[in-house]
């Protein structure tokens, strides 16, 4: 079975779904570019849990619209990607030994991050999907050990997915088109991720807040982030990062999609 990579893929605003750009085209193919897996798990910025991650183990995870004030072409989407509570229960165990409590959702849907990601990538929606959540207030440093303990997915025909944006800020966003400039404290912070990701310095990484340039003007809250390390995690030792696409939203979302693998 081919080994496959693990992404990272900034998802952005809702309106990725519908709205035409650089983003949306390049996510549009990269599901074809990829070799196929047999089931996909999603770590999503807009699934947080308190002390512990959890899986979801839902049959048939509902399509959650979880945005508001957005035009009702987003709310008639629908993704019927069958779940894949068995992927999300064997996850549940690699994270048991290797020391991590689990949460079980039986019922949990795909949020936006999931769904809005894997319908431009997939979109026959025929490949099994279950999401991890990321853990509220809990540092870089655990969510990469997160995806280590599930490194072992991906020789299993699993694509592990993190999906956040490798910046967010919507204080800044002043309404302006989808094209708008993009500040220097956004591009600042994006040329620092690249050059530490591409790099390997994990340890810069894990201490980003402190070290690269706006990191908290970018992120003030880290869960877009969060997922980036997951990914990082799950590829596992020696894995390097490839930054596979880069664009910009709206001036202050930073669309980067990066691959590590050998």
């Amino acid at each position: 079975m081919t080994r496959l990579p693990t992404l990272f893929v900034s998802h952005g605003s809702p309106m990725l779904a519908v709205e035409d750009s650089p983003a949306r085209r390049f996510l549009q193919g990269l599901g074809a570019d990829l070799p196929r897996p047999r089931a996909i798990l999603v770590a999503s910025a807009h699934w947080e849990s308190m002390r512990e991650p959890a899986v979801s183990l839902a049959s048939q995870p509902e399509t959650i619209h979880d945005f508001g004030g957005f035009p009702q072409v987003l709310y008639d989407l629908d993704y019927p990607a069958p779940g894949a509570p068995q992927l999300a229960e064997k996850a549940a165990l690699m994270l048991e030994q290797a020391g991590h409590t689990v949460g079980r959702s039986p019922h949990r849907g795909l949020d936006h991050g999931a769904w809005v990601p894997l319908k431009l990538m997939y979109p026959d929606a025929d490949l099994p999907v279950s999401q991890l959540s990321i853990l509220r207030g809990a540092s870089p440093a655990n969510h990469e050990r997160l995806g280590h303990a599930l490194a072992g997915l991906r020789d299993e025909g699993v694509l592990v997915i993190g999906s956040g944006s490798l910046t967010h800020n919507l204080y800044e966003f002043r309404g302006g088109p989808i094209d708008a400039p993009v500040p220097d404290w956004v591009s600042e912070f994006g040329g620092w991720m690249v050059d530490k990701l591409q790099a390997g310095d994990h340890e810069a990484l894990r201490s980003y807040r402190s070290l690269a340039p706006s990191a908290a003007r970018n992120h003030p809250t880290e869960e877009h982030l969060l997922p980036l390390f997951v990914a990082m995690g799950a590829a596992g030792e020696g894995a390097v990062a490839k930054r596979l696409h880069t664009s910009h939203e709206y001036g202050v979302l930073a669309m980067d999609v990066y691959a590590f693998g050998e």
